[in-house]
């Protein structure tokens, strides 16, 4: 059997004490000590500008050694390119799952970048 809410009208299982919606005593005389009633929160929308930001500086910081590498020839710049881990580190602590999801595409593209910097500076 289902306990009708005569609050909201929401149907609730026929053990329940109160509303699961709102939180309204279901029985006569019965007083809640405390109830909390959660609401779920939408998510932000993403700023598009912001992410496009952070793929820039996190190729920048993570890309710079490997093509000041080739250019230069036996530098010593690849150790800047751990700067491009900071940005997907950020980014992969996020709440938010779309905001999570282009850190995790930016830490790929960090190690790749640190990866060939590297690979430039001790090649002989």
């Amino acid at each position: 059997m289902v306990r009708l809410c005569k609050n909201c009208g929401f149907e609730n299982q026929d053990d329940y004490d109160f509303c699961a919606k709102c939180g309204t005593p279901l029985v006569e005389g019965l007083k809640p000590a405390q109830v909390y009633v959660y609401q779920r929160q939408e998510m932000p929308e993403l700023n598009r500008k912001a992410v496009i930001l952070s793929y820039i500086v996190t190729i920048f910081l993570s890309w710079s050694g490997f093509i000041f590498g080739l250019i230069f020839k036996n530098t010593t710049f690849a150790t800047f390119t751990f700067f491009g881990f900071f940005m997907p580190f950020y980014l992969v602590q996020s709440k938010h799952p779309s905001i999570k999801k282009h850190g995790i595409i930016q830490m790929v593209i960090s190690l790749v970048g640190v990866a060939l910097s590297f690979y430039i500076m001790f090649r002989k």
